[in-house]
C-alpha cells in the first residue's frame, strides 16, 4: 500500500499534467469562429451605438469642414502657412491609420485560425493586396490626371488654332507673330474666366482633385468597415471605447480630406456631395451593423475574408496618399522649402499627428 507522502506526490505529478494537457486548449479557448456576442444587456448597448453614431458624424462633419472655412476666414486659407500645419497634422493621422490601424487589422482576419491554413497561413495576402491597392493607385493617380490635362488643353487647342488662321496673314511677317499672341492670349482669358476660381496651372489643380477623390475613396472603405464592426458589436464596454477613438479618428482624417478638397477647388454642389459622403459613411456603416448584429459573426470564414481584403486594399491607398500626394507634394513644395521655419513646425505637426492617431490604437 502507498504511503501518504507518496499519495501526495501522485497527486501533484497528476494536477500537473493535466495543468499541462489542459493550458493549450485554454490559450486557444480565447479564439473562437463563434459570434463574439458577450450576451450583455441589448437595449444598453444599443444606447450606445447610437450615440456613437450621433458622436462620429457629428465629429466627421466638423473635421471635414475646417479647411474649407478658410473659404470663410482667409487667415487659415490655403495659401497660409497654418493650412501647411494642418495638412501634415492630418497626414500623419493618416498615415498611421493606415500603418497602425487598418494594415493590422487586415493582417489578423486573413491569418486568423478560423480560416483554413492553405492558403491563408501560407502567404502574406495582406501585404500582397495592400501592395497591389497602391500600385493601382499609382495608376489611378497618373492615368486620371493625364487623361482631364489632355481633355483640358484639347478644348482649348481648336479654338487658339481657328483663331490663329483667321488673323495670321499669308506672308508670315512678324506682324502675324504679334497677332497670333494676342489672339492666344484672349483664347487663354476667355477659357479661364470659364473655369472660375482655378489656378494658372491647371494640370495642378486637375491633380488635386484626383487626389481628393482617391483619398476619400481609400478612407470610406475602412470607414464602412469599422462602422459595421462597432455596429454589430455586443459589448457595452467595447462600444464606448470605440466610439471615443473613432471620434477622434474620424475628426481627424476629415481634417486630411478636408484639406485636399479645399485645394482641389471643387463647385459648391461637388464639395457638399463630398462632405455629406465621408461624413455619413461611418454612421450608415454603424446603422448597418445594428441592423444585422443578430445574424451577423464576424468570425465566419466569408467575413473574415472580406474584412481582411477590404482592410488591406484601403491601408494601401491611405499609405500611398499620405506619403505620395499629401506629404511629398506640399514638403518639396517652393512655400515649405523656401521657409526654413514652416518646414521645421510641418515636421512636428506631422509627427504629432501619427503620433496622436498611433497612441489610439491603444483602445481602437
Amino acid at each position: 500500500m502507498a504511503s501518504e507522502p507518496g499519495r501526495r506526490c501522485s497527486y501533484r505529478f497528476l494536477m500537473l499534467l493535466c495543468v499541462l494537457v489542459l493550458l493549450p486548449s485554454l490559450v486557444l479557448g480565447d479564439c473562437t469562429c463563434d459570434s463574439s456576442g458577450d450576451g450583455g444587456d441589448k437595449k444598453e448597448v444599443l444606447k450606445y451605438k447610437v450615440g456613437a453614431l450621433a458622436a462620429i458624424l457629428f465629429a466627421s462633419a466638423v473635421g471635414v469642414c475646417i479647411p474649407l472655412i478658410g473659404k470663410v476666414f482667409p487667415a487659415i486659407g490655403p495659401e497660409k502657412d497654418v493650412f501647411f500645419l494642418v495638412k501634415a497634422f492630418a497626414a500623419g493621422v493618416i498615415l498611421a491609420t493606415g500603418l497602425i490601424h487598418v494594415l493590422p487589422d487586415a493582417f489578423n482576419s486573413l491569418t486568423s485560425p478560423c480560416l483554413n491554413p492553405n492558403p491563408w497561413a501560407k502567404f502574406p495576402f495582406a501585404g500582397f493586396v495592400a501592395m497591389v491597392s497602391a500600385i493601382m493607385t499609382l495608376m489611378v493617380d497618373t492615368y486620371a490626371t493625364s487623361y482631364y490635362t489632355r481633355a483640358h488643353f484639347s478644348k482649348a487647342r481648336p479654338a487658339a488654332s481657328e483663331g490663329d488662321e483667321e488673323n495670321t496673314p499669308a506672308g508670315g511677317e512678324d506682324h502675324a507673330g504679334h497677332v497670333h499672341v494676342h489672339t492666344h492670349a484672349t483664347h487663354g482669358h476667355a477659357h479661364g474666366s470659364a473655369y472660375r476660381d482655378q489656378e494658372p496651372g491647371t494640370p495642378e489643380l486637375l491633380r488635386h482633385r484626383v487626389i481628393s477623390q482617391v483619398l476619400e475613396l481609400g478612407i470610406v472603405v475602412h470607414s464602412v468597415i469599422i462602422g459595421i464592426a462597432l455596429g454589430t458589436s455586443g459589448s457595452a464596454q467595447t462600444v464606448r471605447t470605440l466610439m471615443a477613438a473613432l471620434t477622434f479618428h474620424q475628426f481627424f482624417e476629415g481634417m486630411g480630406l478636408g484639406g485636399c478638397i479645399t485645394q482641389a477647388k471643387f463647385k459648391a454642389r461637388a464639395t457638399i456631395i463630398m462632405v455629406l459622403f465621408f461624413s455619413l459613411t461611418t454612421p450608415v456603416g454603424i446603422a448597418i451593423g445594428i441592423g444585422i448584429s443578430s445574424t451577423y459573426n464576424e468570425n465566419s470564414p466569408r467575413a473574415l475574408i472580406i474584412e481582411g481584403v477590404f482592410d488591406a486594399a484601403s491601408a494601401g491607398i491611405l499609405v500611398y496618399m499620405a506619403l505620395v500626394d499629401l506629404l511629398a507634394a506640399d514638403f518639396m513644395s517652393t512655400k515649405v522649402q523656401g521657409n526654413g521655419r514652416l518646414l521645421m513646425w510641418c515636421n512636428c505637426s506631422l509627427l504629432f499627428g501619427a503620433g496622436c492617431m498611433s497612441f489610439l490604437a491603444k483602445w481602437a
